[in-house]
Formats: structure tokens, sequence, C-alpha cells
């Protein structure tokens, strides 16, 4: 009786064996899940969070419900992986040699971020949900506050080392003067910016600064 050597497809030692892609690991393709996350804002811009769904996030990025699920187990945390990602991506602050260079340049960086479209409808629709879910309360905080707290903690700091600012000079307050009214015109009122708009602002906001 002979036996054959050949190994039988399947078993250890078929060298077909050993270059068997893991089941799923073709869906966790980062390109499939940057189209979701692309999809996410979209549809957030599109039906706000409380009406969006996970089949709608699906049909916009062009994949199953499946390869959601995969990634994130609910829009909520599908909601806050985003935010956190974006909180992760920081800014630098400006180093431009003075105190209203900075505060203009940081007022110019915020302008374009709240004018984008889908950041205009996207931020407000998640404030509101906030108020619902403190688990967004926290990641909002992280990535709206802190960041640009941090930010101005440091463009405050410099000021103070050029002599610009006295010692003690409150980074919260500087933060609420320079981002403030610009948030109130683009995000509440929605409205345009005037020319010259920035320019006074920054300067507005160096004058009161200087006065504290």
């Amino acid at each position: 009786m002979t036996t054959d050597p050949r190994p039988r497809p399947g078993t250890a030692a078929d060298p077909r064996a050993t270059r068997r892609v893991p089941a799923g690991a073709a869906v966790l393709r980062e390109d499939v899940t940057d189209a979701i996350r692309a999809a996410v804002f979209e549809e957030l811009a599109a039906v706000g969070f409380a009406r969006m769904s996970i089949e709608g996030i699906a049909r916009r990025a062009g994949v199953g419900k499946t390869a959601v699920y995969r990634r994130w187990k609910s829009k909520l945390e599908l909601v806050l992986d985003l935010v956190s990602a974006f909180a992760a991506q920081g800014l630098p602050a400006p180093s431009t040699g003075s105190l209203y260079g900075d505060v203009r340049a940081l007022l110019e960086v915020a302008s374009h971020a709240l004018r984008h479209p889908v950041a205009s409808q996207v931020i407000p629709d998640l404030l509101v949900e906030a108020a619902r879910h403190p688990e967004i309360s926290d990641a909002i905080k992280t990535a709206l506050l802190d960041g640009q707290r941090g930010i101005a903690a440091v463009i405050v700091r410099e000021a103070v080392a050029r002599g610009e600012l006295p010692e003690g000079a409150d980074a919260d307050r500087a933060l609420d003067l320079i981002v403030g009214p610009l948030y109130w015109r683009l995000v509440v009122v929605r409205g345009a910016l005037p020319q010259g708009y920035l320019d006074d602002l920054a300067a507005s906001a160096v004058a009161a600064l200087d006065r504290s």
C-alpha cells in the first residue's frame, strides 16, 4: 500500500495554508475606513446626529452596514471617534513675533474652519447633542476647547515674555476675546464677514487684553 506524499489541502503542511488571508482582513482596509469617516461628516451635515443612521452612512460610503459595524458598534461611538481624531490632529500655535500677529493668525485659521460648509453644520448640531450625551460633551471639550485653550496659552505666554502683556494674563479670557465674537458671528448669527473684520477683531482683542 502506498501513501500519497503530497500534503492535503488546508493542512499545516500545505504551503497554501500559510498564505491564507485571515477572514475579514480586507473589510478593514484603510480606504474603506476613510470613506466611512467622510460619509459620517457628510451625513451629519445633511441630516444631523439624531436622524443619522448606520444605514445612511453605509449607503453614502458605498459599503455594506457590516463594514461600519466591524469598526464601530454604534453611531455614537463613530462620532466620538471622529471628534477624538480631529482633536489628535491639533494645530500649531502661531508664532509671528507679535501679539497682534498671533491673534490675527489664529482668527484666520478659525474663520476658515468655521466657514467650512460641513463644519458649519456639524459643530452646532453636535453642541446640541452634547447636552443629551455626556460622552459627546467630553469629546467636544477635548477637540474644540482644550486645543484652542492650549494655543491661547502659548500666545499669551509669548506675549508676556516679549513684554506685550503683564504677568498673570489670563489665557482663558484671551480665548474668549479672540474666538468668541468670531464664533458668534459665523456659527450663531451666520453672518458674512465684512472687509477688514478680522483685522478689526484682532486689534480689539489685543486692546482688551492689554487693559486686563
